[in-house]
C-alpha cells in the first residue's frame, strides 16, 4: 500500500508541476491602450535606431563647431644615415666647400598652430547644415514614433475585436448546444422531425468551426501584440475595452488638410533639407574666395657634430587658395542649384500626396461611421426578427429551419457591429496620423 501511495503522490506531483509550468508560460495580463503604446515605444528597435541616428547628428554638429578651434600639430623624427652625406656650407666669408663633416644621424621636431580667421562662411554654413540635419533626424524619429503608435492602436483594436468575437461565438455555441439538447428530447418523444434535429446539430458544428477560426485569429493577434510590446509571445493579453471605445468628433476635411500641411513631420523634414541645399549653394560660392589663418610654430633640430637649432619660434599669416576653383566651382554651383530645385519639386509632390492621403483617410473614417449606423440598424432588425420567429416557432407557426436561420443572422449582425465599431476607431486614428496630429 505504501508503494502504491508513493506512486500516486508522485503522479500528482508531476501533474501539478506540469500545470504550474503551463501557467508560468502563459501569463495573463490585462492591458490598457496607453500601456500598450508606452511598451511599444520603449521596446521599438526602430526608435532605438533613430535615437542612435540623433546621437550621431548631435556629434556631427559638435564636430562642425570644433572646426573653428585651432589646429595643433606636432611631429618629430630620428634619422639614421648609413652613408655619410657630402655637406657644403655657403657663407659670406667662404664661397668654396667647407670642411667635411661626418654625419650619421639627425633628429628634429616641430609644432604648429593654425587658427582660421576667414573662410568665406564655409565653417558657418557647415555648422548650420549640421544643425538642420539634427532637426531632420529628430523629425524622422517623431514620424516613426507616430507610425509605431498607430500600429499599436491597430494591433490593440484587432486583439479586442478578436476576443469579442470569441466571446460572442461561444455564447451562441452554448445556446446552439442547448437547443440541440432540447430538440433531441423532442425528437425522442416524437414531437420533432429527425431532419430538424440534424439541422440544429449541423448549425452547432458550423458554429464550432467558426469558433476555431476566431480563436485562431485571437491567438495570432495576441502573439503579434506581445511581440510588439516586447513581452513573451505566450502572454495572454486582455485588452481593456474602456481605454479603446470612445466617442470622437471629427473636424472638417479642410481643417485636416491644413493641419497636415503644417504638422506632418515629412513637411518639416523636407523644409530643413531645402535649407541645407541652399546652404550648399552658399558653401560652393565660398570656394571663389581664399582662406586666411593665423599660424604659429616651433622648430628644433639636432645633427650631432654638425648643427643644432632651438628656440626657432615663428608667427605669421597663412593664405590658401585653389586656382582650380576658378573653373571647377561653376560646375559644383550648378549641381548645388539642381539639388535645391529637386527639393522644391519634392515639396510640391509631397503636398499633393498629403492632400490625397488626408482625403482617403477622411472618406474611410466617414464610411466607417455610416457602416456602424447600418450594422446597428441591422442588429435591431435581426434581433426583432429572431424574437418574432421564436414566438412563431413556439406557436408552431414557423419551422426549425426559420428559427436557426434567424439565430445565425442575429449572430452575424452582432459580430458586424463589434467589428465596425473597432474599425471606426482605427480609421479615426489613421486620419489623425495622416493629419500629423496623432501625438501632441
Amino acid at each position: 500500500m505504501n508503494h502504491k501511495l508513493k506512486i500516486v503522490v508522485t503522479a500528482f506531483s508531476m501533474l501539478a508541476f506540469f500545470i504550474a509550468t503551463k501557467l508560468q508560460g502563459q501569463e495573463t495580463r490585462k492591458i490598457t491602450l496607453q500601456e500598450a503604446i508606452n511598451l511599444s515605444i520603449n521596446n521599438s528597435h526602430l526608435l532605438k535606431n533613430n535615437s542612435a541616428k540623433i546621437d550621431e547628428a548631435v556629434a556631427v554638429v559638435k564636430e562642425a563647431n570644433e572646426k573653428k578651434l585651432p589646429d595643433f600639430t606636432i611631429s618629430g623624427s630620428w634619422l639614421y644615415l648609413p652613408i655619410s652625406p657630402n655637406i657644403s656650407l655657403k657663407t659670406n666669408s667662404s664661397s668654396s666647400g667647407g670642411a667635411g663633416t661626418n654625419v650619421s644621424q639627425a633628429m628634429y621636431t616641430s609644432t604648429g598652430i593654425s587658427l582660421p580667421i576667414f573662410t568665406a562662411g564655409r565653417l558657418d554654413y557647415g555648422i548650420e547644415s549640421a544643425k538642420y540635419l539634427e532637426k531632420a533626424a529628430r523629425l524622422n524619429a517623431d514620424e516613426n514614433k507616430e507610425a509605431i503608435i498607430f500600429n499599436s492602436i491597430s494591433a490593440f483594436s484587432n486583439l479586442y475585436k478578436a476576443r469579442a468575437a470569441v466571446e460572442l461565438v461561444k455564447e451562441y455555441l452554448d445556446q446552439s448546444n442547448k437547443r440541440v439538447k432540447d430538440f433531441s428530447n423532442l425528437e425522442k418523444n416524437g414531437l420533432l422531425a429527425r431532419n430538424d434535429l440534424l439541422k440544429a446539430e449541423l448549425q452547432s458544428s458550423n458554429i464550432e468551426l467558426t469558433l476555431l477560426d476566431v480563436e485562431n485569429n485571437l491567438q495570432l493577434a495576441s502573439v503579434n501584440m506581445a511581440l510588439m510590446l516586447g513581452l513573451p509571445e505566450k502572454t495572454i493579453l486582455i485588452p481593456d475595452s474602456a481605454s479603446l471605445i470612445k466617442v470622437v468628433n471629427a473636424k472638417s476635411l479642410e481643417e485636416y488638410e491644413q493641419q497636415a500641411l503644417t504638422e506632418r513631420k515629412e513637411i518639416g523634414s523636407l523644409a530643413l533639407h531645402k535649407k541645407i541645399a541652399e546652404l550648399g549653394v552658399k558653401s560652393v560660392k565660398a570656394d571663389y574666395y581664399p582662406g586666411l589663418a593665423l599660424t604659429a610654430g616651433y622648430i628644433a633640430a639636432n645633427v650631432p657634430g654638425f648643427l643644432t637649432i632651438s628656440n626657432a619660434v615663428n608667427v605669421g599669416v597663412g593664405v590658401k587658395y585653389s586656382l582650380s576653383s576658378i573653373w571647377k566651382t561653376k560646375t559644383k554651383l550648378a549641381e548645388a542649384g539642381a539639388r535645391v530645385q529637386q527639393v522644391a519639386a519634392s515639396e510640391l509632390m509631397l503636398g499633393d500626396q498629403i492632400r490625397l492621403q488626408v482625403n482617403e483617410t477622411y472618406q474611410a473614417y466617414t464610411l466607417s461611421q455610416k457602416r456602424i449606423q447600418v450594422y446597428q440598424k441591422a442588429l435591431i432588425q435581426s434581433t426583432e426578427n429572431f424574437r418574432i420567429i421564436k414566438n412563431k416557432y413556439d406557436n408552431t407557426l414557423a419551422t426549425a429551419t426559420d428559427l436557426l436561420e434567424a439565430e445565425v443572422i442575429q449572430l452575424q449582425s452582432r459580430l458586424m457591429v463589434v467589428g465596425a465599431t473597432v474599425d471606426a476607431i482605427v480609421a479615426y486614428n489613421k486620419l489623425l496620423q495622416t493629419a500629423g496630429i496623432l501625438t501632441p
